[in-house]
């Protein structure tokens, strides 16, 4: 079984230019894809138009069954909303419930409460909860219909960074076994709870592939600074034409008679490891590499990069 898509869709607010859109996609049973781009690519039109919320041409299909023409009510698509789009009328369990009437093989509300470490707010009503647990009621919501396909819409969006990383893992956990396609700009959200990413760009996806290949292996300058790779000139490295790429984590600070010599420029903490830029004497390119014990600002390094590591990008950007 797969969930299929091939949408092509212009949009027109008002007061703006038309908008288009355009994707042909298929995830296949089981798999979870995330659309990842900066605001404004169109990932949320996207998604909205996969579950049936705009008109579209092309084709939606689930497992050869085409859904173009059927209502958002009736694609059996669970539709998890930035915003929560919780009843604020009626409690945790209550919205948690709300689908049991209409579908007889429905799981059961509890038992998802449960799973998703939220059981003791079930008499509490929406407004007295925190983002993080607003999140895993609509979660529990979406899932209570066994639904055909999961659509989150920037799941971890606004939510601190402890609560985005406990979310996380229960999005983890609830993902495994239901195919799903979800849209963020974080890629870090991407690479934790994607099988596939397809990066987006003005209203096309400029590749897709598994997370790993697409975040070690960018094809254009645009997805490279977007997955968070370097991204410069390859006379700077080895000597070769055109732009190229590689990860900070398969960049090496040497001492500065063993490497291509540079200046640090800047050190930033991330977590378990210090971010560091180093500026190259050619050209000026700049290089982040991740370091545990990193130089100072002003020092001069040596940086090596293997050569397998270097990725040739197509210069249009």
């Amino acid at each position: 079984m797969s969930l299929a898509f091939d949408l092509r869709s212009t949009f027109a607010a008002p007061g703006a230019e038309p908008f288009d859109v355009e994707a042909a996609l298929e995830v296949p049973d089981g798999e979870t894809l995330f659309v990842l781009g900066p605001s404004g690519s169109g990932k949320t039109l996207l998604l909205e138009t996969l579950g049936g919320f705009h008109g579209h041409e092309g084709t939606v299909s689930f497992d050869g069954e085409d859904l173009t023409d059927v209502p958002p009510e009736e694609r059996e698509f669970g539709f998890v909303f930035q915003d929560y789009a919780l009843f604020p009328h009626m409690t945790v369990r209550e919205n948690v419930a709300f689908g049991e009437r209409y579908h007889d093989d429905a799981r059961d509300p509890e038992e998802l409460l449960a799973a998703l470490g939220v059981a003791d707010l079930a008499d509490r009503y929406p407004a007295t909860l925190s983002g993080g647990e607003r999140q895993r009621v609509a979660l529990a919501r979406a899932l209570l219909v066994r639904p055909r396909a999961l659509l989150l819409d920037e799941p971890l969006a606004a939510l601190d960074v402890p609560t985005r990383e406990r979310l996380r893992d229960a999005l983890a956990d609830a993902l495994a076994d239901v195919t799903a396609v979800g849209v963020t700009h974080d890629r870090t959200t991407a690479r934790a709870l994607a099988d596939r990413v397809a990066v987006m760009r003005d209203g096309r996806v400029v590749q897709v592939g598994p997370v790993a290949s697409v975040f070690d292996r960018p094809r254009t300058p645009f997805v490279a600074s977007f997955v968070g790779a370097n991204c410069l000139p390859g006379a700077a490295l080895d000597g070769r034409d055109g732009p190229v790429a590689v990860r900070p984590e398969h960049v090496d600070l040497v001492d500065l008679g063993a490497g291509i010599p540079g200046t640090v420029v800047r050190a930033v903490r991330e977590d378990a490891a210090t971010r560091v830029t180093v500026e190259l004497d050619h050209d000026g390119a700049a290089l982040a590499a991740f370091a545990a014990d990193p130089p100072g600002r002003g020092d001069r390094v040596g940086v090596r990069v293997p050569g397998g590591r270097l990725v040739d990008l197509d210069g249009d950007n």
